[in-house]
Order: structure tokens, then C-alpha cells, then sequence
């Protein structure tokens, strides 16, 4: 999957990199990779297959930044995202949250590792805007 989506002209394939201790600085140079997103595009929706980040690095800002260059270099008016995420990752979920995205349904079993349902979550006009309106078969207010 991941090189399929490398390769795709219409995907956006993001990393985070930290220089190797010790190393030059330069860039490209002796650099380890800290975090990834992958986002690709299917008709008029964009989906957010992959945000990962280096477990040591968790909770440093890495994630967000990702995200915000995906919208600074995708976000056009009338854009729609849409993603998957484990029910027990509240960490994830929070994050979307705070970029836009809102729970618009459940997938179950949807992780063949261990059976665990997925959240989808899609950010739109609406869900910016703190509806599930323009969200395809979702209901149309979201919960308080």
C-alpha cells in the first residue's frame, strides 16, 4: 500500500524527520524518520489513510504539524476528508477533533489485527462549521 500511494501523481505523502545525533545537519542528510501522513484522493474526497508517529516522540507537536501542511498544501473551499481511527485511540480522536473532523459512523471490525471497530470521521464545510450536513449517509447534527 504504501508504495502504490508513493507513487500516486493525485496523493500527498508527508514525513517528519529529526537529524541523527551526531550527524551533519545538513539537510537530507543522516536524518531519522519520526513521523509520516499519507492522504489520498479518490474522486472529491481526500482520505487520511496513515498519521504515525515514533512512539518517543509522541505527544511533542508532531502529529499536529503533519496535519496542518496536508491543509496548507490541500485545504481548497468545498474540500472533504475523510479517515478511520481505532475507538480506543481517544489520543487521535482528539486530535482530529480539533482539526475539524467529526464522527459521522462506525466500521465494524474493521482492524484484522485484533477485530476493533473504527470510528469514521470526516471534516467538511459542516463538520467545520459543527454539523454532519454535506457528509455522505451520516446523521445530520452532531451530538453536543
Amino acid at each position: 500500500m504504501f508504495v502504490l500511494e508513493l507513487s500516486k501523481q493525485t496523493g500527498i505523502c508527508l514525513a517528519a524527520t529529526e537529524p541523527v545525533e551526531g550527524a551533519p545537519a545538513e539537510p537530507g542528510v543522516a536524518r531519522r524518520l519520526v513521523g509520516y501522513l499519507i492522504c489520498s484522493r479518490y474522486d472529491t474526497v481526500w482520505h487520511l489513510m496513515n498519521v504515525a508517529v515514533d512512539d518517543r516522540r509522541r505527544r511533542q507537536g508532531i502529529a499536529t504539524s503533519l496535519l496542518e501542511h496536508l491543509f496548507e498544501h490541500a485545504d481548497r473551499p468545498g474540500e472533504q476528508y475523510t479517515l478511520e481511527v481505532r475507538t480506543s485511540n481517544a489520543p487521535a480522536i482528539e486530535l482530529y477533533e480539533r482539526f475539524g473532523f467529526r464522527s459521522a459512523g462506525l466500521r465494524r471490525r474493521y482492524y484484522q489485527d485484533n477485530g476493533e471497530d473504527a470510528v469514521i470521521m470526516w471534516r467538511t464545510q459542516a463538520t467545520l462549521n459543527g454539523s454532519l450536513e454535506d457528509v455522505p449517509g451520516a446523521a445530520r447534527t452532531v451530538p453536543s
